[in-house]
């Protein structure tokens, strides 16, 4: 376990992700922190992974020496396949994700806000290659869950009143999961509330680092 003043490991972050998967779920998971909640599906529970770049059934990462360069994830991780994988075009990918058949998507997010607005893809004046698919994450995946950090490498809290970044959805995240809890609400009109504390944190330690109101 992770040092009882710093909360969950990255590791154990994509754990709790991990504990919202239900059997059947079809779930694309977003490039950092997200990408380990593969590696945490709980025994007896079935889930398929989706790609936007164009693959259904992913497979966990290969074993060094058995990486495939033409086998990669939307974040250019090289991965593995399944018996049971398809592959198609990116254009069938976002059709699957805008036509409401994925089920749960985890992302990670540079901003929230109190209301369930996302930041995820940009900071102005650093050089981006583009939105990729999280727009349509956010717009079409029926739950959303963010997995990041309670603040920025700054120190600045990242769950906020109002984002101050270039947002990727409004209105959109259902659960946040950082290093010292989680956050949930149970429509898109209710408030966060603060459900589960990391061992070690307090609801006190929570409360001086985020900004944005939710209820305990």
């Amino acid at each position: 376990m992770s040092d009882e003043k710093t909360g969950w490991t990255r590791d154990q972050m994509a754990a709790r992700a991990a504990q919202e998967l239900q059997d059947g779920f079809y779930v694309n998971l977003g490039i950092g922190i997200p990408t380990l909640v593969a590696n945490h599906i709980p025994e007896g529970v079935t889930v398929t992974l989706q790609s936007e770049n164009g693959m259904l059934g992913i497979g966990p990462f290969p074993y060094e020496g058995e990486e495939d360069a033409d086998l990669i994830n939307a974040g250019k991780q090289t991965i593995s396949e399944l018996p049971q994988s398809a592959y198609f075009g990116s254009d069938q990918s976002f059709a699957m994700i805008r036509g409401g058949h994925i089920d749960l998507t985890v992302l990670g997010a540079m901003e929230i806000s109190e209301k369930g607005d996302i930041a995820n893809w940009m900071i102005p004046g650093k050089m981006i290659k583009g939105m990729g698919g999280a727009m349509d994450l956010v717009a079409g995946v029926k739950k959303i869950i963010v997995v990041m950090e309670q603040n920025s490498k700054a120190g600045d809290p990242k769950f906020i009143p109002e984002c101050t970044l270039p947002l990727t959805g409004k209105n959109v995240v259902d659960m946040i999961i950082t290093e010292l809890c989680v956050f949930q609400r149970p429509d898109h009109e209710s408030p966060f509330r603060l459900i589960e504390c990391a061992p070690g944190i307090t609801p006190e330690d929570v409360a001086a680092r985020t900004t944005a109101h939710y209820v305990s």
